[in-house]
């Protein structure tokens, strides 16, 4: 996949798979914007919230693709890429409802999230830029189905930065549907989760895993 097709597929599965950001990140976005002054400086705070989170995506990337960059053999590679289409895949089933498998993924997470939650509860009430994005940066690390299958993909890169970049697109795709969770929490909420929506997401997500998939190298 070309680095420009790769990059807008990132940012895509971010934005189709924000019906599943709703139920991860949409309550605390939601909670920063209720807790928050209201008016022009509500919305900056909820912005810094999610700029600690899509640089904590960002961050994560650039680790796991320098650990894959390390590893540049050509079937680990391959391997990579098919396990990366195989996640998306899942991730596609995920959204639409249609299998729940990735919620073990997010139970195997539990246990860091145990361990950085009692920092993220100190910094609610947000009240000032540098707890919206403190908050943002401890949030970015929730155990995710979603974020973990796209940080398996990004991985396949075999770039640090490309993995960084990748990450990076992903956390802009879920921007509209996080800054409007938070600003018109219960009318986004209701639109993303209807059943043809999510399915039709769901799809789309999938058709991206059967493409990642090196089907020739697989042959050959």
């Amino acid at each position: 996949m070309s680095e420009p097709l790769a990059l807008s597929t990132a940012f895509l599965l971010g934005l189709l798979g924000g019906t599943h950001c709703l139920g991860m990140c949409g309550g605390i976005a939601a909670t920063v914007s209720m807790s928050s002054p209201q008016g022009w400086k509500g919305s900056v705070l909820l912005g810094g919230y999610n700029l600690g989170r899509v640089f904590s995506y960002s961050a994560a990337g650039a680790l796991i693709g320098s650990i894959s960059w390390l590893l540049r053999d050509q079937s680990i590679m391959l391997f990579l890429r098919s396990f990366a289409g195989l996640m998306l895949i899942a991730m596609g089933l995920y959204v639409a409802q249609w299998w729940q498998g990735l919620t073990y993924i997010e139970r195997a997470g539990g246990s860091l999230w145990k361990g950085i939650q009692p920092l993220a509860s100190k910094l609610l009430p947000v009240t000032g830029m540098h707890q919206a994005i403190l908050l943002g940066l401890v949030w970015g690390w929730l155990p995710c189905g979603l974020v973990y299958s796209t940080l398996i993909w990004a991985s396949a890169a075999g770039d640090w930065t490309l993995s960084a970049q990748l990450m990076a697109m992903f956390g802009l795709g879920t921007l509209p549907t996080m800054l409007l969770t938070g600003l018109l929490a219960q009318r986004v909420k209701q639109l993303f989760q209807q059943r043809l929506t999510r399915s039709l997401f769901g799809v789309v997500i999938m058709a991206f895993g059967v493409y990642t998939i090196p089907w020739q190298g697989l042959v050959h």
